[in-house]
C-alpha cells in the first residue's frame, strides 16, 4: 500500500503542478488579450498550434520515454546502463531538437495557414524553445525514472511564471517600440513579442534542472560505477533502443495531438474559401483555441500528469509479470484522474460564462457556450490519456498509435463536413473534438482489455465522483446567481460560489465512499482532510 500510495503521491504533486502552472497561464492570457486584441491572440494560437506539432515531432513526449527506458533498468538494478540511457537521450534530444529548431526558423511559413501570414513571425521566434524543450525533457524523464516528481513539479511552476512575466512585457515593448500602430501589425507584433515568453519559461525551466542534476550528479554517477553486474552497452545499441522505443511513442504523440493543429487549419482555409475574412476568423479562432481551450487545458493537464507519473511504475511492475498489481496502479491512476476531473467538468458547465467573462472581457460570448458544451470533454480526454499512458508502459505504443490515426481520419472527414454543409462554424471543431476523443476511448479500452483484462472501476472512480458533483453543481450555480442578483459582482460571487462548490463536493463524497486515512493519505494534505472528516463523522 505504501507504493501505491507513491503512486498516487507522484501524480498529485505532477497535478499540483500542472494546475498552478495552467492557472498562471491561463491569468496572464487576460492582460495579454487586451494588450494584442482577440486578432492578435488568434495569431498566438495558430503559432501555439504549429509550435506543438514541431514539439511533439522533436522532444514533446521525450519524459515520458526516458523514465519508460530508465526505470526498466532501475528494476532489475541496471543503474550503469540506466545513466547511459540518460546520456544516449541528450544526444537524441540535441540532434532532432536541433532539426526541428531549424526547421521552425526557415519553414514556418509553410506550416501557417495561407491566409494568415502575420502569425509566421511567432512561431520563427520559438524556434529556439523547440531545441532546448528535448534537453529539458530528458532531465524530467530522469528523475521521474527515480520516481522523483518534485524537480518537474517545481520546474514547471518556474516555467509558467518566467512564461507569464516575459510574454506580457515583451509584447508591450514590441508593439510600442516596433509596430507601426495600425491594428495589423499590432497584432502581428503582440504576437511574436508574447512568444518570446515561451522560450523564457523553457531556459528558467532548464537552468533548475541543470541545477538539481548538479546537486545529485556525483551521486547517481557513483551508483552507475558500482554497478558490475550488467553488462555496459555501447552508445550505438543504446540510440538504437531509444530510435525504436521512443519513435512510436513520440509518433503516437504526435497523431493523437495533431488533431488541434489540423482543425485550425482547415478552419481557416475553409472559411476562408467560404469567403470570412481573415481578421474575423483569426478572432473566431481565438474564442476557441485561446479563451476555450486554455480554460479547458487546465483540468485535461491534471488528468494527463497521472498516466505520466504511473508509466515508470506500470513498467516496472509489468516487466516484472505481476498483472495482478499492474491493474491496481493503474485503478490508482484511474481514481485519482476522476476524482479532480469529474467536478471541474460539472463546475465549468454550470459556471461557464461568468469563468469566461471574469478571465477574458474581450470575448464575444462563443468561449462560454463552447466551454459550457464541451466540459464533459474533460473526462473523455482524461480516460484516453490514462488508457494511452497504459498500453505505453506496458511497451504496446504502435496500439496508441494506430488508434489515435483512426481517430485522427474520423476528426477531419467530421471537421470538413461540418465546416462545408453546416452553419455550425467554430462549433464544428467542438463536435469533432468529442468524436475524437470517443474513438480513442472505446479503441484503447479494448487494447487494455486484451493485454491486461483490464476492467475500469466504474463504482469507485466514476459513480462516487459523478454523485458528489451532482449537489456540488447545483449549489455553484444557486449561490452564484443568487449572489450576483444582490450584489452584481461577478468576480466575488464566482469566487464564493467555487468554494462552496468545493466543500459541497468534498463532503458529499466522503460520505458516499467513505475512505480510509490509507486510501486519503497518497493525496498532498489527505490525512489533514480525513482528520477533520473524522472529526465532523463524515468517515
Amino acid at each position: 500500500m505504501k507504493e501505491k500510495n507513491n503512486l498516487v503521491k507522484n501524480a498529485s504533486f505532477l497535478m499540483l503542478a500542472a494546475m498552478i502552472s495552467k492557472v498562471i497561464g491561463l491569468l496572464y492570457k487576460s492582460p495579454l488579450s487586451t494588450i494584442v486584441g482577440n486578432q492578435g491572440m488568434g495569431y498566438i494560437s495558430l503559432a501555439q498550434n504549429a509550435y506543438m506539432i514541431l514539439l511533439m515531432i522533436s522532444s514533446y513526449s521525450i519524459p515520458q520515454a526516458v523514465s519508460k527506458l530508465i526505470s526498466e533498468r532501475i528494476a532489475v538494478k541496471d543503474y550503469r546502463n540506466a545513466h547511459k540511457i540518460f546520456k544516449g537521450s541528450m544526444i537524441y534530444a540535441v540532434i532532432v531538437g536541433g532539426a526541428a529548431g531549424l526547421f521552425c526558423l526557415f519553414g514556418a511559413g509553410l506550416i501557417i495557414p495561407s491566409n494568415q501570414p502575420n502569425a509566421v513571425l511567432a512561431l520563427q521566434i520559438l524556434a529556439p524553445t523547440i531545441f532546448l524543450s528535448g534537453i529539458l525533457g530528458v532531465f524530467r524523464g530522469y528523475f521521474q525514472a527515480y520516481r522523483n516528481m518534485m524537480p518537474t513539479s517545481v520546474s514547471q511552476i518556474l516555467e509558467q511564471i518566467f512564461n507569464a512575466i516575459v510574454s506580457i512585457l515583451a509584447a508591450w515593448l514590441f508593439i510600442r517600440y516596433i509596430s507601426d500602430g495600425t491594428e495589423g501589425d499590432v497584432a502581428k507584433w503582440g504576437a511574436a513579442g508574447s512568444t518570446v515568453g515561451t522560450t523564457a519559461g523553457v531556459v528558467t525551466a532548464l537552468l533548475f534542472m541543470l541545477l538539481v542534476y548538479g546537486v545529485n550528479r556525483k551521486i547517481m554517477i557513483r551508483r552507475a560505477r558500482k554497478d558490475r553486474r550488467h553488462k555496459e552497452e555501447s552508445y550505438g545499441a543504446i540510440l538504437k533502443l531509444i530510435v525504436l522505443i521512443v519513435s512510436p511513442i513520440i509518433l503516437s504523440t504526435f497523431i493523437y495531438n495533431v488533431n488541434g493543429y489540423i482543425n485550425g487549419v482547415l478552419f481557416s482555409e475553409i472559411q476562408g474559401i467560404q469567403g470570412v475574412d481573415a481578421d474575423a476568423v483569426s478572432a473566431l479562432y481565438a474564442e476557441y483555441a485561446t479563451y476555450f481551450m486554455s480554460i479547458i487545458n487546465i483540468p485535461l493537464t491534471l488528468s494527463s500528469a497521472a498516466p505520466t507519473s504511473m508509466i515508470p511504475e506500470v513498467s516496472a511492475l509489468y516487466a516484472t509479470g505481476d498483472l495482478t498489481e499492474t491493474r491496481s496502479r493503474v485503478d490508482q491512476t484511474v481514481w485519482l484522474s476522476m476524482f479532480i476531473s469529474i467536478p471541474c467538468a460539472v463546475g465549468l458547465a454550470v459556471l461557464a460564462h461568468p469563468i469566461v467573462s471574469l478571465l477574458f472581457g474581450g470575448t464575444n460570448g462563443v468561449a462560454g457556450n463552447l466551454l459550457m458544451l464541451g466540459s464533459f470533454t474533460i473526462l473523455l480526454n482524461g480516460m484516453s490519456n490514462i488508457s494511452n499512458g497504459v498500453l505505453q508502459g506496458i511497451g504496446k505504443p504502435r496500439i496508441p498509435m494506430l488508434t489515435a490515426a483512426a481517430a485522427l481520419i474520423v476528426d477531419v472527414v467530421a471537421v470538413v463536413l461540418l465546416l462545408m454543409f453546416t452553419d455550425l462554424g467554430i462549433y464544428s471543431l467542438l463536435v469533432a473534438m468529442i468524436i475524437y476523443a470517443v474513438v480513442v476511448c472505446v479503441l484503447n479500452d479494448r487494447a487494455m482489455k486484451r493485454y491486461l483484462q483490464y476492467r475500469n472501476p466504474w463504482r469507485q472512480a466514476y459513480l462516487h465522483p459523478i454523485l458528489a458533483s451532482v449537489p456540488m453543481g447545483v449549489a455553484a450555480g444557486l449561490i452564484y446567481h443568487g449572489l450576483y442578483a444582490l450584489i452584481h459582482s461577478n468576480a466575488i460571487s464566482l469566487c464564493v460560489a467555487i468554494l462552496a462548490a468545493v466543500l459541497v463536493y468534498f463532503v458529499v463524497y466522503l460520505l458516499l465512499e467513505k475512505p480510509t486515512a490509507e486510501q486519503l493519505s497518497g493525496i498532498p494534505g489527505g490525512r489533514t482532510i480525513y482528520q477533520l472528516a473524522a472529526k465532523l463523522h463524515l468517515v
